[in-house]
């Protein structure tokens, strides 16, 4: 992968050469950013920059043999690491070389714009979640011992470093510190929050901005031949998210649907009359299966985060229209000071239980009460 490839991001390219040409790479970096950012593209072109033999003072050549391996993400000094699961083919104690196979052949579909729920679609695990494990820390460890079969510098990726369970994390703690020599290690993840503090602490960050929306409009035109003003407007709803965009123009059935189902939902809470029909509807929640899930509260994030702007005066910052934009002026004026923060905390608290494998049905139950109490809350707000 070249850094030509790779949209946008034109300060971090520029970061990521000046420490090459004044000799101070970080042996550790931590490259944070959120989805479809371009995190793992960059980390690898990095990478492939950095082995080239020919490479131009902005690029790597893309034709020498290293560049060849690197951009079939074959390299024998390239070691990938990434959540895994039980699948059809590993039917347990599962670990990154397993499924190397399926790794490159994912990340040559999308150009290496990763996203967790499209992986775990992917390899066809459901509702199962992947982590990092120790047996993958074992197995680095021991690769990396070597020198190197024949690149200048062994790089090794961490892809969604955040799934990196307790046991993998402090196994990797000495090596992230000190690296044997001529080795690169870079982290890439999404949720700084979720890594170990003593994860944390080993790595140089590297902080990968969303993408701006003329950035992305332009790719639409030039992958998608799409006309300029609906590449600006999917541009616009993508809010800095090249996979989402992406998402936008392949599934806007799901997203009709999520603002369907959001809207009935934020009905059913906002006069609770009906009990008996609110559960039922949380059982058709409970049904949608765990990404589903997590994309229909994310989305529910979103309308949410459009109401509080619009609240707050700022309508010109919204990402939505139509329908969408509609249904958050409605929602604006009950989403306050009483409620707003406790909202944001409750659905983000959702997220994270639905990735740690929580019981749907209970866990939509209790969000719909509490739900219920604060949107009084903020009712209340407005009468005074």
């Amino acid at each position: 992968m070249q850094f030509k490839s790779i949209i946008g991001q034109e300060k971090i390219k520029t970061r990521l050469l000046t420490s090459i040409r004044e000799n101070r790479v970080a042996h550790s970096q931590l490259f944070l950013g959120a989805e479809g950012s371009g995190s793992l593209a960059l980390a690898i072109a990095f990478g492939q920059f950095i082995n080239c033999p020919n490479r131009s003072e902005t690029d790597s050549c893309g034709i020498c043999p290293s560049c060849v391996k690197f951009q079939k993400l074959a390299h024998p000094d390239l070691y990938f690491y990434f959540p895994t699961t039980t699948t059809d083919s590993v039917k347990k104690d599962p670990k990154s070389s397993l499924l190397m196979n399926e790794w490159r052949t994912y990340l040559e579909e999308n150009n290496a714009y990763a996203t967790q729920s499209e992986w775990y679609n992917f390899l066809k695990v459901g509702n199962k979640q992947g982590y990092i494990r120790k047996d993958d820390a074992n197995e680095l460890i021991g690769k990396i011992a070597f020198k190197s079969f024949e690149a200048k510098y062994k790089i090794v990726i961490f892809w969604m470093a955040e799934r990196m369970n307790e046991a993998a994390s402090n196994k990797l703690l000495k090596t992230l510190e000190e690296p044997p020599a001529k080795t690169l290690i870079f982290l890439i993840a999404e949720r700084y929050e979720l890594l170990l503090t003593t994860v944390r602490s080993r790595a140089q960050i590297v902080n990968i901005h969303p993408l701006k929306d003329k950035e992305i409009a332009t790719e639409l035109i030039r992958q998608k031949q799409m006309g300029e003003n609906q590449a600006a407007q999917l541009a616009m709803l993508a809010k800095g998210n090249w996979n989402q965009a992406i998402n936008l123009l392949e599934n806007s059935e799901e997203i009709q649907s999520n603002f369907i189902q959001l809207r009935q939902w934020f009905r059913y809470c906002f006069r609770p009359k009906d009990y008996v029909e609110l559960n039922k509807f949380n059982g058709e929640l409970a049904r949608l299966g765990r990404e589903k899930q997590k994309r229909f509260l994310q989305y529910g994030l979103e309308i949410i985060h459009s109401s509080i702007m619009l609240n707050q005066g700022h309508e010109n910052t919204l990402k939505k229209a139509g329908e969408e934009l509609d249904f958050s002026i409605k929602l604006a004026p009950f989403f306050n000071a009483a409620n707003q923060l406790e909202i944001y905390k409750l659905f983000n608290e959702a997220i994270y239980h639905i990735e740690r494998n929580a019981h749907p049905g209970i866990m939509f139950s209790d969000l719909s009460f509490k739900l219920i109490d604060l949107l009084a809350a903020g009712k209340k707000q407005i009468v005074k």
